[in-house]
């Protein structure tokens, strides 16, 4: 069993969310969270991220690809993505972002999707997302997609 309640990313949200709640959206068939750990040491998590399917509207889209799509879209949102303190500056927040993107490839050779979303919690958050190609929505600046197409090409590349 993985222990939970000693991770700790310097994000109470993120902490309390691994900590108390994922397992019971796990259970309930809300999310599936994802840890990254340690084979010296398998019950210490390194890091986590958490992936749901979602709907975008597609006016929320930049115009240019809101024309290439019907009124609402199905993808998968990268909903958490947490590194411990520890461990940061390391390389497994790319590892995660790099294993969302397979999984979502995963999920589209069985389901219609876009591609994949994400919420940048901040300015930081957004610019670290944007060097794997994420493009910024209009609505909201903090959201981010990756279309299916950039997926294939940039996992092509690993």
């Amino acid at each position: 069993m993985h222990n939970r309640a000693d991770f700790d990313c310097d994000n109470d949200e993120l902490n309390l969310y691994l900590q108390h709640i994922a397992r019971q959206h796990l259970n309930k068939g809300i999310s599936k969270t994802f840890v990254l750990i340690d084979d010296e040491q398998p019950t210490s998590i390194i890091a986590y991220m958490t992936l749901i399917a979602c709907e975008v509207q597609a006016n929320k889209l930049p115009e240019s690809w809101e024309k290439k799509y019907p009124k609402q879209i199905p993808a998968v949102k990268l909903a958490r993505l947490a590194v411990a303190v520890k461990q940061q500056r390391k390389g497994y927040g790319e590892l995660l972002i790099i294993e969302a993107m397979n999984k979502t490839i995963e999920v589209a050779s069985n389901l219609g999707i876009a591609g994949l979303f994400v919420d940048a919690k901040n300015q930081r958050a957004k610019t670290y997302y944007q060097q794997f190609g994420f493009i910024s929505l209009p609505e909201k600046l903090e959201n981010l997609f990756l279309p299916l197409a950039t997926i294939s090409k940039l996992l092509q590349k690993t």
